[in-house]
């Protein structure tokens, strides 16, 4: 009789924005004359940029000649996408990565839940609290987590850090020592960042205790502030101790083609072993990689025209984020985030749970957004709105919430 991975059992409940999508679904069912505006999921509503549109057809062309058509795509992906990566993302901040230390993928979500496999499942996590899910829950699938403790809302076997407003929502070093430090700035879900020194301190601390880093810089396109890093790599120390995860899903509107890389540096080890080559092997054997219709496209936001109609998209959603920021404080909300993210973060009015308001704004504003308990335990009377909705339908929201 064959067996399950039972580790799935403990899981609690679904994924967030599944249970999220289930209460919208059921109240526009029983109000389908409602019109419900959507502040809640991470996904952006512009339309991919001119300059990627014509290159991804100009793509789709040479799939049709037989003198340009292409097959697989080279396991670590493209050499013209990875060169362009290593030159605008990394050169461009002092940084020298090699083309083999970047690895193409169809998105950071993939890869912040199969990076996992390279490492032993008795490896100790330490994650920000609140979270971005997927980190905990892919740990949680391969059994690295321990067992739930539903009276608590975490896993037994999980090292919280707790972001809160008294910490700026940026977690502090843990007292309890990790193996592998998942960090993600700027932050989902609360657009806190840390600055360069301070972002200095967990490669110091890393490197000290022999602990990995996880970064997940999927918003750094978002950065506005000087001292604010765009790579954990220009801290000094940073290849020896941290795997960076990037995406072109909030940067450039790739949410619904798929791409993002992955950077393991060489000096990476365990031992005498490269983590690199850990992951080019399972890279190779579980991957067949991103299309090369969406590499060549993803390639054309390193272009002078890209560049310049991505930051126009990116601006976009920065105004909506001011917008949203700006209209709740007014409302006597306490806000944070909206600066180098499009991520607001507000508490809960009058003592509200995070659910009680979500449902709250579903009910009386028609609005969307994601309750903050659905992060982690620290979340709990915290709630996220996202910019990545139309201007005009995000001023209406803002504008039902303040007469609630």
């Amino acid at each position: 009789m064959y067996k399950i991975n039972e580790n799935y059992l403990k899981l609690p409940g679904s994924y967030l924005f599944s249970t999220i999508g289930k209460k919208v679904s059921e109240f526009t069912a029983a109000n389908p004359e409602k019109r419900i505006i959507r502040l809640g999921i991470g996904d952006v509503t512009l339309p991919l940029a001119p300059a990627v549109i014509d290159r991804m057809h100009k793509a789709v062309d040479e799939m049709s000649k037989q003198e340009t058509f292409k097959g697989y795509a080279p396991d670590l992906g493209y050499e013209f996408l990875r060169e362009a990566i290593a030159v605008n993302d990394y050169k461009t901040r002092g940084v020298d990565i090699a083309l083999d230390e970047i690895f193409i993928s169809d998105g950071a979500k993939s890869d912040s839940g199969n990076i996992g496999d390279i490492f032993d499942v008795d490896n100790k996590i330490a994650v920000c609290d609140p979270v971005y899910p997927v980190y905990v829950d892919t740990n949680a699938m391969s059994g690295r987590t321990g067992e739930y403790l539903p009276e608590l809302g975490r896993w037994s076997n999980v090292i919280y850090m707790p972001c809160t407003a008294e910490t700026n929502f940026a977690p502090e070093l843990p007292t309890e020592e990790p193996d592998i430090i998942y960090l993600c700035f700027p932050n989902n879900p609360t657009g806190s960042t840390i600055n360069k020194a301070e972002l200095q301190k967990w490669v110091d601390y890393a490197l000290k205790v022999g602990a990995v880093i996880i970064y997940d810089a999927a918003y750094e396109a978002y950065i506005s502030e000087d001292d604010v890093p765009h790579t954990i790599y220009e801290c000094e120390g940073a290849k020896a101790c941290a795997i960076e995860l990037r995406s072109f899903s909030k940067n450039a509107g790739f949410t619904g083609t798929r791409l993002g890389f992955t950077v393991i540096p060489k000096e990476l080890k365990s031992g005498d072993v490269t983590l690199n080559s850990l992951w080019a092997r399972r890279h190779g054997t579980k991957f067949n990689g991103a299309p090369y219709i969406i590499q060549a496209a993803g390639a054309a936001i390193y272009t002078e025209e890209g560049k310049k109609q991505t930051q126009e998209q990116i601006a976009y959603y920065m105004n909506n984020a001011k917008v949203i920021r700006e209209g709740l404080a007014s409302a006597g909300y306490t806000v944070s985030g909206g600066v180098n993210a499009p991520y607001i973060w507000l508490k809960t009015p009058d003592k509200m749970t995070s659910w009680e308001f979500f449902d709250y704004l579903l009910q009386e504003a028609n609005v969307v957004g994601t309750p903050g308990s659905g992060f982690g335990p620290s979340g709990e009377g915290y709630f996220r709105l996202t910019a990545f909705g139309s201007y005009e339908n995000t001023v209406e929201a803002i504008e039902r919430i303040k007469k609630l």
